[in-house]
């Protein structure tokens, strides 16, 4: 029993209830907050130790066999986005130092991060796809839950518009698995893998196919079932909406790579040319809402939206220099997103607004803040030498290369306005002068309890440029990943020993 695949899981349920336990310990919250992300970044690296070494990693939950039983399976896939989770929940935890008020501590803000990190895991790790329902909904309550926490009106309202498309999202994902259930008596995703594929009913395997792409496709905020994101991203404390940006739509998209190269396989011009014009409106759709709005969060939330396009594009062109550029524009995206949301939130405290109108003049007073956006807002828009430019380029590279020459042209047109994007942002908040009759600096966030808040963005910033500048490592990750999703057998003959 390799307990590797595990402990991703257990030990952010571990530490969430010895939050629960200490509750009215702020002192213990936070150290355990730290502590635990900590040591579940730790446990996410030696999983993908033991996955590159490995190729798969697989336990047998209550040793039944598969695909009797429950099993975690770590292929490469799984092992980076375990990491990513990692990472951005221990910088998040680390900001929450500064970012986070004892009141917010009070109402169960760590427990319910470490449960909302335990949830992505869970759908991470999973083979089973009834299990993968049931993280998706551990998700949802937490997440909910963080999204309240304050309790403001705007809060709610954007709770309402997130849980209730969520919730439609989920009993369609439920109805999806009681027809592949009914179709192969099996939930374990490797053994519907393998007896898909000897399904005579192509039809009805696609009409299957469909349902799971609307249902993952409204958790990964796809276009057209986008719009409960930017109204609900803006609400929660910046933490949360840095969390919430890195990872949550993250899943939905694993979820789509996951199902559309080990099950449903067999349609591929047909399923695969849907996804294709979904990621084109995606990316469309979600960098002209960051071109029409002025406030801080806002821009980052469309731009989620519009960046979940360029991964759903290296899916959709489905050849091994597609994946590969989808698997390492994740990595990419993840790290430069979350910061982004981080940077915001130390431009409130300074000036204790997000519209960009009422900001200004951050550079004269904190140049290295206006250095440390430039890093992830140039990298968001693909400017070399960063990791944006080699994520966006090898996405580009295959669709010239699989002759989808339409689709490139989207790219490359949504790049250009994520980068007017970018630069209205810095223009607005950095470089133009403080606008007359408004408040300037309101704390200064370079000493005492702020400098938490400087640590993530920092972190993260040095990562982005490390990944530009030394990629090969990440790029070898992301062809070993894009090798073992085009050959599903590898990862059936894992979970069942057998070949497809």
């Amino acid at each position: 029993m390799n307990m590797s695949v595990a402990l991703p899981v257990i030990l952010p349920l571990f530490f969430g209830a010895l939050s629960v336990m200490f509750w009215r310990s702020h002192f213990a919250q936070r150290s355990l907050g730290v502590l635990g992300t900590g040591a579940m970044l730790l446990a996410t690296i030696w999983l993908l130790m033991e996955t590159w070494e490995h190729g798969h990693v697989v336990m047998e939950m209550g040793s039944w066999p598969a695909p009797f039983g429950i099993v975690l399976v770590s292929d490469m896939l799984a092992a980076i986005m375990v990491v990513l989770t990692g990472i951005i929940g221990f910088a998040t935890a680390i900001y929450s130092l500064s970012g986070i008020g004892k009141m917010s501590e009070k109402f169960g803000y760590y427990p319910l991060l470490h449960l909302l990190l335990a949830g992505v895991n869970g759908a991470f790790l999973t083979g089973d796809i009834f299990n993968l329902y049931v993280w998706f909904e551990v998700m949802l309550v937490a997440s909910f839950a963080l999204l309240i926490l304050g309790g403001e009106r705007s809060q709610m309202e954007g709770a309402i518009k997130y849980v209730t498309l969520n919730l439609l999202s989920s009993m369609i994902f439920l109805t999806a698995i009681g027809l592949t259930y009914g179709l192969t008596g099996t939930l374990n995703m490797a053994d519907i893998g393998a007896k898909l594929a000897t399904v005579e009913d192509t039809g009805l395997v696609t009409v299957i196919a469909m349902l799971y792409l609307v249902a993952f496709g409204v958790k990964a905020a796809a276009f057209p079932f986008f719009f409960w994101l930017p109204a609900s991203y803006h609400t929660p404390k910046v933490a949360v909406s840095a969390l919430f940006a890195g990872l949550l739509t993250k899943v939905g998209v694993y979820a789509l790579f996951r199902v559309f190269t080990l099950i449903f396989n067999q349609e591929v011009d047909y399923t695969h040319e849907i996804l294709l014009w979904v990621a084109a409106g995606t990316m469309l759709t979600g960098v002209l809402g960051a071109a029409a709005h002025y406030e801080f969060r806002r821009i980052l939330s469309f731009h989620i939206i519009s960046q979940i396009g360029y991964m759903i594009m290296g899916l959709a062109l489905f050849t091994p220099l597609a994946l590969v550029g989808g698997v390492f524009y994740i990595m990419h995206h993840i790290i430069v997103k979350a910061n982004l949301f981080l940077i915001s939130g130390i431009t409130f405290v300074m000036k204790g607004t997000h519209e960009l109108r009422q900001m200004g003049g951050i550079y004269r007073t904190n140049p290295i803040l206006g250095v440390l956006f430039l890093i992830p807002a140039l990298s968001l828009a693909g400017m070399p030498p960063l990791s944006g430019f080699f994520a966006k380029f090898i996405i580009i590279r295959a669709g010239i290369e699989a002759e989808a020459y339409w689709v490139v042209a989207v790219a490359l047109v949504v790049g250009l306005l994520t980068l007017y994007s970018m630069i209205k942002i810095w223009a607005e908040v950095f470089w133009k002068a403080q606008p007359e009759g408004v408040e300037g600096e309101i704390h200064d966030v370079s000493s005492g309890p702020m400098i938490w808040m400087w640590i993530p963005v920092i972190m993260l910033a040095m990562m982005t440029i490390a990944i530009g500048l030394y990629g090969e490592p990440i790029y070898q990750m992301a062809l070993m990943s894009a090798e073992q999703l085009l050959d599903p057998s590898q990862y059936i003959e894992a979970v069942l020993g057998v070949q497809e």
